[in-house]
């Protein structure tokens, strides 16, 4: 089984909202099965923490909205813990973050994974299936930091 998981989520039909769709189709000729799983989704859902209780390494990769002091194409790498004694709002909502995945297969299953949060800032989120140039221009930098941290975990594995 591999050792590293890689979630790529957003919606391909939404320009800069489908980065992670196509960097994952760029990573995925970069390692072998065996090593590294990659999974498309829209979005993520609660049920996803019990698969990533089967691997050592997590990596979730999205576009993000611009906020204040970002700017498009700017990659953005964050550790994810769990927190079970967070109020997270998301729990019952639509919307389930990697923190809430990771928080549920810790309080769940025991898990206790590593994971990340590898966000590019996005420019244009409207239909279509181009991305934007800033985004374009910096794909190169988000696959080389994402294949990175997977060289490195797969050394140490």
């Amino acid at each position: 089984m591999p050792c590293v998981f890689i979630v790529a989520y957003g919606n391909p039909l939404r320009s800069d909202d489908g980065v992670a769709w196509q960097a994952a189709g760029i990573l995925e000729s970069k390692f072998p099965e065996h090593e590294v799983e990659i999974l498309r989704l829209h979005q993520l859902g609660p049920e996803l923490a019990e698969a990533i209780t089967h691997f050592e390494r997590i990596i979730f990769l999205d576009a993000a909205f611009p906020s204040q002091g970002s700017k498009p194409g700017e990659i953005r790498i964050q550790n994810i813990f769990p927190n079970p004694n967070a109020s997270d709002a998301s729990r019952f909502s639509h919307v389930v973050t990697p923190h809430t995945i990771v928080t549920l297969a810790h309080t769940l299953y025991h898990a206790d994974v590593k994971a990340s949060l590898v966000t590019i800032t996005g420019e244009n989120f409207d239909h279509g299936e181009s991305l934007s140039d800033s985004v374009k221009a910096a794909l190169p930098s988000l696959i080389a930091k994402v294949e990175q941290r997977v060289r490195a975990d797969l050394s140490n594995a």
